[in-house]
C-alpha cells in the first residue's frame, strides 16, 4: 500500500473514533507533512481520497474540514470505501457460510479474460451462501486462479477467504471493479434466500478483485437479497 493510502485508511478510522468531530478542521497539511514526514504532495492525496469518499469537504482559503454526518453515516461511508471482505462488512455479527459448491475446474472464456488466464489453467469454482445472524443474506459465485491462490480447502471457505490470503499468502488485497444490477433470482436462488417466488429481486455486484502488484486474483459475482444489503454512493459536484 502506498504512503497516501496509509494516512487517508489512518484519518479515515479518527473521524470514525470521534477522534475529529464532525465540522472540525483537520490538521494543516504543513503539520501532517511534520507528522508524516512525507511530502505536501503526499498529503493532499491523502486528503483529496477522503474528499472523494465524501468524508471532508475543502474551504477555500480556511483548510479541510469533518462533514457533519451522522455516527451511521460515517460508518457506512467508511466501509463503502474500503476493500473488505464479506466477514469484515459485517464484523461485530454472527455471519455463517454454507459451501453449496467448490469444484476445480477449467474457467470459462469470459472468466478467462477476467483473470488473465488461459481457458486451459485451472481454477477455483466456489459457490457459498452467506448468512448474518442466522438470515440469509447472499449467494457467492467465485473463480480465483488455482496458480496464484493455492490451498483453499473447504475449511478455508467457511471462514475468510481474504483472510487466508493476506494471512497464510501474504498477499496485499487492493482493490477491486464492480458492476452492480438488479437481476430477478433463480428458483433455486429464492429457496436458498429464503424468498417466496415472485416477489423480489436480487441485486448481483459483479467484480474483478485486484493484489497490490496488479494481478487478478478474483472473479465474481455476489446475488444479495434485495432487502439485505444497502449500497452507498457518495456524488461530489
Amino acid at each position: 500500500m502506498v504512503k497516501y493510502q496509509e494516512i487517508a485508511n489512518e484519518l479515515r478510522s479518527q473521524i470514525q473514533a470521534g477522534v475529529y468531530k464532525p465540522g472540525e478542521q483537520l490538521a494543516l497539511e504543513r503539520e501532517m507533512c511534520e507528522q508524516y514526514g512525507v511530502s505536501r504532495i503526499t498529503i493532499k492525496k491523502a486528503v483529496d481520497q477522503l474528499v472523494k469518499e465524501g468524508l471532508v469537504v475543502k474551504r477555500r482559503g480556511s483548510g479541510t474540514f469533518v462533514k457533519s454526518l451522522a455516527n451511521e453515516d460515517v460508518h457506512d461511508i467508511s466501509m463503502a470505501n474500503q476493500f473488505s471482505g464479506f466477514s469484515k462488512v459485517f464484523e461485530g455479527h454472527k455471519v455463517s457460510t454454507k459451501v453449496v459448491r467448490f469444484d476445480i475446474i477449467h474457467p470459462t472464456a469470459e472468466v478467462a479474460e477476467k483473470l488473465n488466464i488461459t481457458t486451459d489453467d485451472f481454477v477455483y469454482d466456489i459457490v457459498r451462501l452467506r448468512q448474518v445472524d442466522g438470515s440469509p443474506v447472499v449467494i457467492e459465485y467465485t473463480n480465483m486462479p488455482i496458480e496464484l491462490i493455492p490451498g483453499i480447502k473447504r475449511e478455508v471457505l467457511e471462514k475468510s477467504i481474504y483472510r487466508y490470503i493476506e494471512e497464510q499468502l501474504h498477499f496485499k488485497i487492493q482493490s477491486a471493479h464492480r458492476f452492480i444490477r438488479a437481476l430477478l433470482p433463480t428458483p433455486e436462488e429464492e429457496e436458498l434466500l429464503q424468498i417466496e417466488h415472485g416477489t423480489m429481486p436480487i441485486l448481483e455486484v459483479e467484480q474483478v478483485a485486484f493484489l497490490d502488484d496488479g494481478r487478478a486474483f478474483e472473479y465474481a459475482k455476489a446475488h444479495h437479497r434485495g432487502d439485505k444489503q444497502v449500497f452507498r454512493v457518495v456524488s461530489i459536484r
